[in-house]
């Protein structure tokens, strides 16, 4: 199986394939979509290349990819071993609602869906956690018509996981106890989210917010272990990839719409984050849309 592949997540939001098995065939998918996917490995050999870089794919591994992230994965044929797969795709938005109460999980969550992840591929050797978590939902989120709150349930588990288990690294520089400096930081977030497609000031971030350019600066890279103008250019970089996926407006209008940029300046910040150029990620996402 050679193709590449657009995903309909549909009107439930998320799709749920518990334990795919392809047998002695070339299993090979290159896409990216709007959603979060977390995919895990029960049995397989081959590689996963993400943005550029490659990973071995084998027994227990995981992946999370982030939205419009363009990934493939490749499993040669082997004639003793299945490939064995159960992937999760979901639209982001689906988990908002629900974590208001969890601010400690919400925070992790925004980083997942929106930040600069340090490390996306994961071996889990004999942690049984997540196959377990998987097989104990995986007849409610199987059915067409599952009920909202066990998908609610299942997501804030996986989250909880993931957070206290998987990306240890990326919340450990985040002292979670100080609540005031947390909201700081989704404060921070959500100035960005409203005016990521404006030139950036930090002098005028800090106006806004009532805070001074060195501790809001010190502050959101203590907590996120990335700067505010690398996380703005994540974001741009993200919105530049759902409008090449999404529409057929010029890169030089898009590389104006996501922040005002100059079309080299924007074409250089596209290939350094994704490895490749805005053109070869719309021809490579866009034929099977």
């Amino acid at each position: 199986m050679n193709y590449r592949e657009s995903l309909d997540l549909g009107p439930a939001g998320y799709v749920f394939n518990y334990r795919d098995e392809t047998k002695e065939k070339h299993w090979k998918k290159v896409h990216a979509h709007q959603g979060i996917e977390v995919l895990y490995i029960h049995q397989g050999l081959g590689e996963i290349s993400l943005e550029g870089s490659h990973f071995p794919l084998q027994n227990g591994t995981l992946v999370i990819f982030q939205p419009y992230q363009l990934h493939r994965v490749e499993v040669p044929v082997h004639h003793t071993i299945s490939y064995i797969r159960t992937n999760l795709t979901f639209n982001p938005h689906l988990v908002e609602p629900w974590l208001a109460p969890f601010p400690r999980i919400g925070f992790f969550f925004r980083k997942l869906w929106r930040g600069v992840l340090k490390q996306q591929v994961f071996q889990m050797n004999e942690d049984p956690w997540l196959p377990n978590l998987l097989e104990d939902f995986r007849q409610p989120l199987s059915h067409p018509a599952a009920r909202e709150e066990d998908l609610g349930l299942f997501l804030l588990t996986l989250l909880r996981q993931l957070e206290r288990h998987v990306f240890t690294n990326e919340t450990a520089a985040g002292p979670f106890g100080l609540g005031r400096a947390t909201q700081h930081v989704e404060n921070i977030m959500e100035w960005v989210e409203e005016h990521f497609r404006e030139p950036f000031e930090l002098q005028r971030i800090a106006e806004d917010l009532h805070l001074s350019p060195y501790h809001l600066s010190h502050l959101f890279k203590q907590y996120t272990g990335q700067t505010i103008s690398d996380y703005i250019a994540a974001r741009r970089i993200r919105e530049a990839c759902a409008l090449l996926m999404l529409t057929e407006k010029p890169v030089k209008v898009i590389s104006r719409e996501v922040g005002g940029l100059s079309d080299p300046y924007f074409c250089q910040l596209f290939k350094k984050k994704k490895g490749i150029t805005p053109q070869a990620y719309r021809d490579t996402v866009r034929p099977f849309i």
